[in-house]
């Protein structure tokens, strides 16, 4: 597939704007772990593969077992997910899919609740709002797959 631009190019402030939603994301205090699970999974429901891509290489760099990436499609039948991950992920699919659903339903926010507090929760949503943007602007734009080395490799 051909990329159709290159949208940090084409409009700077609006990468930038992007850019400083994801910095507020790793500034915020949950654990880098459960934001890879998060943003690779969101990518996965909304076929992203260039995030894809970027966070599980990212993912793996930091630590992750590849069994737990390869799982995440089927998180509920798996069991190597914490109660925490299991709810963030659970909300994750809920925020990500809400245009299908028009809603988060009540147990997803109870049972995300029993994980997040107040904070957490709305941090956890902004990273699934960051990640769902991302997303849409690769998948629009075509972005080439493939290239992203993680910073986080060992050299």
């Amino acid at each position: 597939m051909q990329p159709r631009l290159d949208y940090k190019l084409a409009s700077p402030d609006a990468f930038k704007a992007m850019l400083h939603t994801e910095q507020q994301v790793h500034r915020c205090g949950l654990e880098e772990p459960l934001l890879e699970l998060v943003k690779s999974r969101a990518s996965q429901i909304n076929g992203c593969a260039w995030c894809l891509d970027m966070h599980t290489k990212d993912a793996r760099a930091q630590g992750e077992s590849e069994q737990r990436l390869y799982l995440l499609p089927v998180w509920r039948d798996a069991s190597c997910y914490t109660p925490r991950e299991r709810a963030a992920l659970a909300w994750t699919e809920a925020v990500t899919r809400i245009a299908e659903t028009h809603d988060v339903a009540d147990a997803v926010y109870e049972e995300a609740r029993r994980h997040f507090d107040e904070k957490s929760l709305v941090d956890l949503t902004l990273a699934v709002i960051a990640i769902n943007g991302w997303n849409r602007m690769n998948v629009a734009f075509r972005a080439p797959v493939g290239d992203y080395v993680s910073p986080h490799a060992k050299r």
